[in-house]
């Protein structure tokens, strides 16, 4: 790259100094040529004013060649109808050729002065020609001189020019190394340090440089490894949290699972006769078989939740008969704890899965209603807010510890263990719960006081 940079530069130096060149040539040409016809006019205006033309017009334009320094220059005095009166170059101008239709007497006949170059079949030369009308005569007079532009200069100078290309050239060299250093140098670094990145995939962090661009590539390789950084975090903390899920969940069938095991081995050994306590160990077996199921239900849920892998198929759901379900498969669990549920629903409709509606609200109101006191009461609203579907859960039962409410959406957290398995929980309904409200883009919110109550609510997009 670097070596791609300086003959790029160079490329481009050599290029300004030939185009430089070049313009340079052209504008001193012009300026030369256009200072020649300014002098040259001049003359033929002083001549003209010193010439007698009522006089032998051809012995005074002979004299003339006397003052010019230049033989090659030559001096024409020419009639309107373009025939050669005088020459200083010839001394028969009767042979001579009519002048009419030369540029520089068209141009003198129609501006009062003109001007042409070209090649001299005469003087074998190139040749500078100006011609103007007399101010004193009915006459025009022309002067020609040899005239090869800038390019007899152009020898003389040609020497300062080589050192100046050279000289140019090497500093152009030195400035392309330097600054293809100056840009390969940086891009070394981040690449070198960007190789460094082992296992841990530390933050990189660059410094200040020179330019601009250099400066955004370093600081988007630094928000890239900042990135796979956070990536990677989040990689190991889903790891550690599903590690800790299957720990959880291993634990929690393992103590049913027992119970199932101990209760039937002692129905199999036969040392049990009673029937009445045969049945109730053959209820027990059952219990923590329903509980199992429900364990293992919650389980599945959460996992396609997190996966997404399950296709959830969504349609109108009217909430205020979601509700009325729920209420009425929860009627025997208010009366066992003796809690009164109070519940208002504005007539709302979302698109939505409906189970995972029912999911939602059952969870929130069976915990309300099973973690309450006797006497207690539960009051549910359903409300539309701002395009948002409202859902509130308020409980006057126990209420959750503040060292508690940041945890209580952690799978297989209870806030009283003892408690929470005797009414049958199993850990999971509140995660169940974050995780639908997540699945739609909302929001759930806590506050909960010790033997006062505990309200939840529910913002999901509309």
């Amino acid at each position: 790259m670097r070596k791609a940079i300086f003959v790029k530069f160079i490329q481009v130096i050599l290029a300004a100094l030939v185009l430089s060149s070049a313009i340079f040539y052209i504008a001193a040409s012009s300026a030369l040529l256009k200072n020649s016809r300014t002098d040259m006019t001049y003359t033929l205006r002083a001549i003209d004013s010193v010439l007698d033309y009522s006089g032998d017009l051809e012995g005074e334009v002979k004299q003339l060649e006397e003052t010019v320094s230049d033989n090659s220059s030559r001096f024409t005095v020419i009639r309107k109808d373009g025939s050669v009166a005088a020459d200083t170059g010839m001394v028969d101008t009767s042979s001579m050729d009519n002048h009419l239709d030369r540029e520089e007497i068209k141009e003198a006949l129609e501006s009062g002065s003109g001007s042409s170059r070209r090649y001299s079949d005469t003087l074998k030369k190139n040749m500078l020609y100006v011609a103007c009308v007399s101010d004193h005569s009915d006459y025009i007079l022309r002067m020609a001189v040899p005239f090869t532009g800038f390019k007899e200069y152009l020898v003389l100078l040609l020497p300062a020019i080589w050192l100046s290309f050279l000289v140019a050239i090497m500093y152009s060299a030195c400035s392309a190394d330097s600054f293809a250093a100056s840009v390969t140098k940086p891009l070394k670094e981040i690449s070198q340090e960007m190789l460094k990145v082992n296992g841990d995939y530390t933050e990189l962090t660059f410094e200040t440089y020179q330019y601009p661009e250099i400066n955004i590539i370093a600081e988007t390789t630094t928000e890239m490894s900042k990135n796979v950084k956070e990536y990677l975090n989040q990689i190991e903390l889903e790891r550690q949290i599903r590690q800790e899920f299957f720990s959880n969940a291993s634990h929690e069938l393992k103590t049913p699972i027992t119970s199932v095991q101990g209760y039937a081995e002692l129905l199999e050994s036969g040392i049990i006769q009673d029937e009445d306590q045969k049945m109730d160990f053959v209820r027990r077996i059952k219990k923590e078989a329903v509980h199992m199921t429900s364990l293992i239900n919650d389980i599945l849920m959460i996992s396609r939740l997190e996966t997404k892998e399950a296709e959830v198929v969504c349609q109108d759901v009217r909430m205020a008969i979601v509700l009325d379900d729920v209420l009425e498969s929860l009627k025997p669990l208010a009366a066992f704890h003796e809690v009164l549920v109070h519940a208002e629903c504005k007539p709302l409709c979302i698109y939505a899965n409906a189970r995972q509606m029912t999911e939602l609200l059952g969870n929130l109101l069976s915990n309300a209603i099973k973690y309450n006191k006797p006497g207690g009461e539960v009051w549910v609203t359903i409300t539309e807010e701002n395009r948002e579907m409202i859902i509130r859960v308020r409980d006057n039962g126990m209420g959750i510890p503040k060292e508690s409410l940041g945890r209580i959406f952690e799978r297989f957290y209870r806030v009283d263990k003892g408690r929470s398995r005797k009414q049958g929980g199993t850990g999971l309904g509140l995660s169940i719960v974050k995780h639908i409200v997540s699945f739609y883009h909302g929001t759930i919110a806590v506050q909960s006081e010790l033997e006062a109550g505990t309200e939840f609510t529910v913002k999901i997009p509309i």
